[in-house]
């Protein structure tokens, strides 16, 4: 269930005190320890005993390592399985938190409090949870929903503007799948900025609910949501594994252009309509220099992607604005046009 709640946190402290758990840990990183652990902490109306655990930020913390930190606090605290565990953070937090908490004991409650854009348009909903391995983006994870999200945009008021423009490529993501008015509203926004944003952060979540409650173990629909993910999260991963870490907004935005292209190359799409797709997102998302990453190594990475079948790389693409398709088969040699193509860019 996902509530966007009154600034006094009513609602959370209403689901506390019916769910009455043994006890309560809150995972952050040091970023929301700092700008958003004081509100919700403030806001409690709770007598039940708790614990702060803490991580560093940035995705290189979604590790097994990690992972197995936090087992080990749960373990030492005596957590049991009436524990419950809030996430409260951005998509690395609710990632990693659901993941730990979705494992330990075969299974806490956990919710999630997003505090970025991304989080809440994507990370938090949709019952995903996930860690990175040997820079594989989310090799590992689970199938299991939060308990319950709530959503309070005014977190979203300390947050620097390219965190902000991260969460944004996954909400135009989500217009040119399934809405075609929620994309046209969102690139009609005459600043990003977070005021500007919030009236349109309910409608791109409900899209991801209404696919995610077809499909919730991605066997069809849900498939259409990793539009720019094959190619953007090899993006991301090699980025990592050069120890110069990107966002994840800003490879999707970069996969979305190259998979557009791809749509047009595979004539999906009409090519005025990828071209109108394309020069929208570069808008908002300046070019990502791929100059130093053979393209060999990021189609190996792609190759590993956990969403590939039978050997074969598998895109979801847009037909038009506002519908995709999934499951499509891209020769190899068109994925290294794409990717040029991206290069090229000027």
């Amino acid at each position: 269930m996902v509530s966007f709640p009154d600034e006094d946190f009513f609602q959370l402290n209403t689901y506390l005190d019916e769910l009455k758990p043994s006890k309560l840990f809150i995972l952050v990183d040091e970023n929301t320890h700092g700008h958003c652990l004081p509100t919700l902490l403030g806001n409690l109306e709770t007598s039940l005993p708790f614990e702060i655990l803490e991580i560093e930020s940035g995705e290189e913390m979604k590790t097994l390592t990690t992972a197995a930190h936090l087992w080990e606090i749960l373990a030492e605290f005596e957590a049991d399985r009436k524990a419950l565990l809030i996430n409260l953070g951005g998509g690395v937090i609710t990632d990693l938190g659901g993941f730990v908490a979705s494992t330990y004991k075969r299974g806490i409650k956990f919710i999630n409090i997003p505090t970025t854009l991304l989080a809440m348009c994507d990370a938090s909903i949709g019952g995903k949870t996930g860690i990175d391995h040997q820079f594989i983006k989310n090799i590992i994870g689970t199938f299991a929903a939060a308990d319950h999200v709530f959503v309070y945009p005014d977190f979203l008021k300390s947050l620097p503007f390219a965190e902000l423009r991260s969460g944004f490529a996954e909400m135009l993501k989500h217009g040119l799948i399934a809405d075609e008015k929620h994309w046209e509203d969102l690139i009609a926004l005459p600043d990003l900025e977070a005021e500007q944003v919030f009236p349109h952060i309910k409608r791109s979540m409900d899209i991801k609910l209404e696919i995610v409650e077809q499909d919730f173990r991605e066997q069809n629909i849900r498939k259409t949501l990793n539009f720019g993910h094959t190619v953007g999260h090899a993006i991301e991963s090699i980025h990592l594994e050069s120890g110069k870490p990107i966002l994840h907004g800003e490879a999707v935005a970069a996969g979305m252009i190259c998979e557009a292209w791809l749509s047009a190359n595979e004539k999906i799409i009409a090519p005025e309509e990828a071209n109108r797709i394309i020069e929208n997102i570069r808008r908002f998302f300046p070019p990502i220099d791929l100059s130093a990453f053979p393209g060999e190594d990021l189609v190996d990475l792609m190759r590993k992607d956990k969403k590939n079948s039978r050997n074969r790389i598998n895109f979801s693409l847009p037909e038009k604005i506002g519908r995709a398709r999934y499951d499509v088969h891209i020769p190899e040699e068109n994925i290294y046009h794409a990717l040029h193509y991206y290069q090229n860019l000027t």
